[in-house]
């Protein structure tokens, strides 16, 4: 296993996080570097993406890098079914990093074991997210000025949300307070809260999206219902709508409010928030770019400065 690697948010201390995000406004003031010459990167998503992929691809590219890999893994020989196994060791003798996305929980961590080149973590099931966790906590940085004593608020698939699981964990260095809103079939599960009450962050859980939870948050956090995560497409059905924010629920939220979203969004955020200053999500998807190139250097142990 490379040290290099990020599975997990939890593989970054609260130093390393904060290296990340001094990097990642370095590349945001100039992001067009020919540092990663000679450096190719496998990009390897067993599950669809859009933005992490392209930002991803995007940020090696800004730095000079090549790109090999796959979006749609039935176009490759795992579909002759060949193991995850054989796929890492294989592009691991043509690429020096691998970012990975795979619909398997642990999927990353055991890629990561059986290779010698890094591996970065692009999602797996609705485990981790570390990469979307870095450009929350940067969009957070710059809307709020600090990561200390804020109100997030997350809101809709707390269950399987793996956006939401990795912030909460990043989180949780630093002094700030949660809501977290959610039905009972998707609300946060127990082992996140514990993270919480072991490190006495207060937090409240509550079903109600109510004026009162809006109107003291710093950050809205909007998670869209996951309609792969069900099984059973009835159950996704009576709990896709509950939680939708429209622009008049803004009326009496701070100004420093913004509102954030991993995106793709559904309906949960009406289109009239998004002419509204408070709304975040398309400069958050922007900041992603920056943060994974910080982070794609990290893992390839080059210094951007």
């Amino acid at each position: 296993m490379n040290k290099n690697s990020i599975v997990s948010i939890s593989d970054l201390s609260k130093k390393e996080i904060m290296r990340l995000l001094d990097s990642a406004a370095s590349f945001e003031a100039n992001p067009n570097r020919k540092i990663l010459d000679g450096k190719v990167v496998a990009t390897l998503f067993f599950e669809p993406s859009t933005r992490t992929r392209l930002s991803f691809e995007t940020a090696v590219n800004r730095l000079g890098g090549r790109v090999i890999g796959f979006s749609n893994p039935a176009a490759t020989s795992t579909s002759k079914g060949e193991t995850l196994k054989d796929t890492i060791k294989m592009v691991s003798n043509y690429a020096d990093l691998i970012v990975m996305r795979h619909y398997l929980e642990g999927a990353a961590r055991y890629a990561s074991e059986i290779t010698d080149i890094p591996v970065i973590n692009a999602g797996d099931g609705a485990h981790q997210h570390p990469s979307q966790t870095m450009l929350d906590l940067y969009s957070i940085l710059k809307t709020q000025g600090r990561l200390d004593d804020i109100v997030v608020t997350m809101v809709g698939d707390l269950k399987y949300g793996r956006t939401v699981h990795s912030l909460l964990m990043a989180l949780s260095d630093f002094r700030v307070r949660f809501n977290f809103v959610a039905c009972d079939e998707l609300r946060m599960p127990e082992e996140f809260l514990k993270i919480c009450r072991e490190k006495n962050i207060p937090y409240r859980c509550s079903k109600d999206f109510s004026p009162e939870i809006i109107n003291e948050s710093d950050i809205l956090y909007m998670t869209r219902v996951q309609r792969e995560r069900f099984s059973d497409l009835m159950e996704y059905e009576s709990v896709k709508d509950l939680y939708t924010l429209n622009n008049s629920m803004l009326s009496g939220s701070k100004p420093n409010l913004r509102i954030l979203h991993p995106l793709p969004r559904v309906n949960e955020i009406d289109q009239d928030v998004d002419d509204n200053p408070k709304a975040y999500y398309f400069q958050q998807a922007k900041n992603g770019l920056y943060a994974r190139q910080a982070m794609i250097c990290s893992a390839l142990g080059i210094d951007a400065d």
